[in-house]
């Protein structure tokens, strides 16, 4: 993996110039908005990697729940760092999205109210990592998770459930999408799908070399008492 991991960076980073491309040259202009349209292709994709990501996060945190296994709780902490990183780029390009359309940068919307309060949890999350030095902080941090992913569904599906000024999905609300709009959003989803999974293997490695030091130095203030003085 080690020496593939160079080759798939720069393939990913091939993958983001063809994704860029295709947004803002080949997609055709959205007759209404113009082309501040474009920044669907990085809204909706850093939305939905996000989501993945956080899935990812419930799952490994629920294995960690059963087994106590370090690497599943070195891959929730990955993937809710990575996730709320795509999470936070979403928050931000929404908004800007919606100056020049709606005429106001934030409305208490049920969709931007609820992905601002998942990502409140998770960054929540990611500060009770960061500062607790308990022994119980894994396993705090995977029962947060667990109800962190319960908001993702609700987050998805609120548009369904609500009235919103958010508009409603174009693929599975009844909508309809140019196809070259769709091919745009898709490759973006998969180049920032590929980017995000470089990031957590980079991240997964540096984390886990992390902990083998702080477990050797541990170790070695256990068998050298002048260790524990200093």
């Amino acid at each position: 993996m080690k020496k593939l991991f160079p080759i798939l960076g720069v393939l990913t980073a091939i993958l983001l110039m063809y994704a860029l491309y295709q947004a803002l040259v080949v997609a055709p202009t959205e007759q209404t908005m113009g082309d501040v349209q474009r920044i669907f292709y990085y809204h909706v994709p850093s939305a939905w990697t996000a989501f993945i990501l956080l899935f990812l996060n419930f799952g490994a945190s629920v294995f960690y729940l059963v087994t106590r296994r370090s690497t599943a709780d070195i891959v929730a902490l990955v993937s809710a760092e990575v996730g709320v990183v795509f999470l936070t780029v979403n928050l931000v390009t929404g908004p800007i999205w919606a100056r020049p359309v709606w005429g106001i940068w934030w409305t208490w919307d049920m969709r931007l109210t609820s992905t601002l309060v998942l990502w409140l949890i998770y960054v929540s999350y990611l500060f009770l990592r960061r500062f607790s030095s308990s022994g119980e902080t894994p396993l705090l941090a995977a029962a947060l998770a667990v109800l962190g992913a319960l908001c993702v569904p609700f987050v998805y599906f609120s548009i369904w459930f609500f009235r919103t000024q958010h508009p409603q999905p174009v693929m599975g609300g009844g909508g309809s999408i140019d196809p070259r709009m769709l091919h745009a959003l898709l490759i973006n989803w998969l180049a920032f799908s590929c980017f995000a999974s470089l990031v957590c293997r980079s991240r997964y490695r540096l984390e886990k070399l992390q902990r083998e030091v702080d477990a050797a130095h541990a170790m070695e203030s256990l068998l050298d008492p002048r260790e524990s003085l200093r």
